[in-house]
């Protein structure tokens, strides 16, 4: 017997890397020329003009709503808000030092449970699942903090938007508009990213007809990975450690020669700038100003500025992606740093759904194949002879 032939050039595509693995309407990149875009419509235009709940709409239909539309996805959105009292409990009964993305893991599971539709997998069914899913998840993960630090959770409030609202039940006081419009935009520029290894894990799940608590909990198992989520928590560590303006340049000179990395510079598809940085970029700076006190913002760019500098000189140029200033934003936002990977699926959450939307509405197993490496041909050895 002889080995199978090579399907994958002696190892090109590891990881899948560029392999295109099916088609979608809901997602465009180009790393290239720096282009993101959402249905047809590029994230600068929807940064600058739109709201995170319009592009929740746009995702699951590929349009833009009409202002009854809106209307109607924001009364829906406002009555999915609130948790289950079940899950309120279960949530206290977590081991105070739970992390985060575990306890969102499995309170996403569990809230499977409460669906009264659970059986009923149609495509309206599971159009209110992700209706009820983006509406809780951010009811979800600012109750997991305010839980362990000996808080009840707070009521959403029903005249916030989500963004805002959002920071209202995390925080405790309502956001300014400028907060709540920083955030706002930070959800519209996280809300998805084509096929990512967490987006690709939900669909997976869904294609084997599973229904979309575990699509999405398989979602949330890929974020908690740090090669994955995560890069933002890191850059905010960096930037504490670092301490001050001042401080900057010995630590990235010092870094940068013995050889290690600086989290949040650079991306595997961008190879020009990331289109999300330039707006977080735009709003870290904003909110320190506003606040008067622009010294997590300069201490970032000054990073980015040696960083670009020394790898230009190296011919390897890079630039800030999308986690390097939404660190410092969330930051100024009064968001811990231990969230930062939860809030991602608090945006997310909204690309998944409308992945797992698309994978069910044309659904095929997805079921790759691999590339053999092991031997062959090998003889069976009693135990005893071994």
């Amino acid at each position: 017997m002889t080995k199978p032939a090579s399907t994958s050039g002696g190892g090109a595509g590891a990881g899948l890397r560029d392999v295109v693995a099916a088609p979608s309407s809901i997602c465009y990149i180009d790393g290239e020329q720096g282009i993101l875009s959402y249905s047809g419509y590029n994230i600068h235009d929807l940064a600058q003009n739109s709201t995170f709940e319009e592009v929740v709409f746009l995702l699951w239909n590929g349009r833009l709503p009409k202002r009854r539309e809106l209307d109607e996805l924001n009364d829906r959105l406002v009555g999915d808000r609130a948790l289950p009292a079940e899950i309120v409990s279960m949530l206290k009964s977590f081991p105070k030092g739970a992390v985060p993305m575990d306890a969102l893991r499995t309170t996403v599971s569990a809230l499977a449970f409460y669906d009264p539709e659970r059986s009923d997998n149609s495509l309206d069914a599971n159009r209110r699942r992700a209706q009820g899913l983006t509406a809780r998840f951010a009811t979800l993960v600012a109750a997991i903090d305010r839980i362990r630090n000996g808080k009840d959770p707070l009521d959403p409030k029903p005249e916030l938007s989500h963004a805002a609202n959002f920071l209202y039940m995390l925080n405790g006081k309502e956001p300014t508009d400028v907060e709540a419009h920083a955030f706002d935009i930070a959800l519209i520029l996280h809300a998805d990213h084509e096929f990512n290894a967490s987006t690709f894990a939900a669909r997976v799940t869904a294609g084997t007809l599973a229904d979309m608590y575990a699509a999405i909990t398989s979602a949330v198992g890929a974020l908690s990975g740090p090669l994955h989520g995560g890069a933002n928590e890191q850059v905010m560590k960096m930037l504490l450690e670092i301490g001050s303006p001042e401080k900057v340049d010995k630590y990235v000179h010092d870094k940068l020669e013995a050889g290690g990395k600086i989290m949040g510079i650079g991306h595997a598809v961008y190879r020009t700038e990331d289109p999300r940085a330039t707006h977080l970029r735009r709003m870290s700076k904003e909110i320190g100003k506003r606040q008067g006190d622009t010294k997590w913002f300069d201490m970032s760019h000054r990073i980015e500025e040696i960083v670009v500098e020394e790898m230009t000189r190296k011919q390897k140029p890079i630039r800030a992606n999308v986690d390097f200033y939404s660190a410092s934003t969330y930051y100024m936002l009064g968001i811990p740093v231990d969230l930062y990977t939860p809030i991602f699926a608090v945006s997310r959450i909204a690309g998944w759904t409308a992945h797992v939307l698309e994978q069910l509405g044309n659904n095929k197993l997805i079921r790759p194949r691999s590339e053999y490496t092991g031997e062959m041909d090998l003889k069976y050895i009693p135990i005893d002879q071994r």
